[in-house]
């Protein structure tokens, strides 16, 4: 259990569907003093929603940390968010049926969360995925839920897992390694990479997303745009 008394933890949580659903995968990570991730935890969950393995993100953090801490939880979600903070009260008044009279979705998680904030601390603070010098630790969630939906996998630091790399994008099978410059090279971009299509969507390693069906372009650390392989190139 993370936390000590009198403390107050800084804490993201994020989930990643390769499809929506698709394989599935949930992360939480949480900081030391000075907001840099110190210890987390990841795993998959086979195939599942995107806002399946945001429930499931936060509900494994709460689990995860000291009920009488006070905690900060930084998301990407909207809808996590607002499910445990806007709309469960109504749903409960409704007898887990939401204005339209329908069962709420993900009902099972979202007891289960609420059950885990009955009495506790905790702020939740919303954060833009996919910032250039976004959030530390958001950044670092979304990483690891990501490669846990790829590699369907449990990882974490008492696993002695290492840091998740940046998140992967469609799995498209890779030509020869080619060298820029070389002599297939053409035009004003000084590329020698073929563009494809991304078949999901992903961020470049310039920090900006991309989304399914845009081109993309291979360098040195993955894929990305176009553009951003020919800085790398040059």
């Amino acid at each position: 259990m993370i936390g000590r008394m009198g403390e107050r933890v800084v804490a993201a949580c994020d989930g990643a569907s390769k499809g929506n659903p698709g394989p599935a995968g949930w992360a939480w990570v949480v900081a030391d003093e000075s907001e840099t991730p110190s210890r987390w935890e990841a795993g998959p969950l086979g195939k599942a929603t995107n806002n399946v393995a945001e429930l499931t993100a936060l509900e494994r953090l709460l689990a995860s940390t000291d009920p009488d801490v006070p905690l900060e939880i930084r998301m990407d979600s909207q809808y996590a968010m607002k499910a445990v903070t806007t709309w469960l009260p109504g749903w409960k008044r409704n007898g887990w049926k939401t204005s339209g009279g329908k069962p709420v979705a993900n009902q099972d998680l979202v007891v289960r969360i609420d059950e885990l904030l009955d009495g506790r601390s905790v702020e939740f603070r919303y954060v833009p995925a996919h910032q250039v010098d976004g959030d530390r630790l958001n950044d670092f969630a979304d990483r690891a839920a990501s490669q846990a939906a790829i590699v369907q996998e449990p990882a974490g630091s008492g696993l002695g897992s290492p840091e998740p790399p940046p998140a992967p994008d469609a799995p498209v099978a890779r030509g020869p390694r080619k060298r820029p410059g070389g002599p297939k090279a053409s035009g004003k971009s000084g590329g020698s990479a073929r563009t494809i299509k991304a078949k999901f969507p992903g961020r470049c390693v310039c920090g900006r997303p991309y989304a399914a069906g845009e081109p993309i372009a291979k360098n040195d650390q993955g894929w990305g745009h176009p553009e951003c392989r020919t800085a790398a190139a040059g």
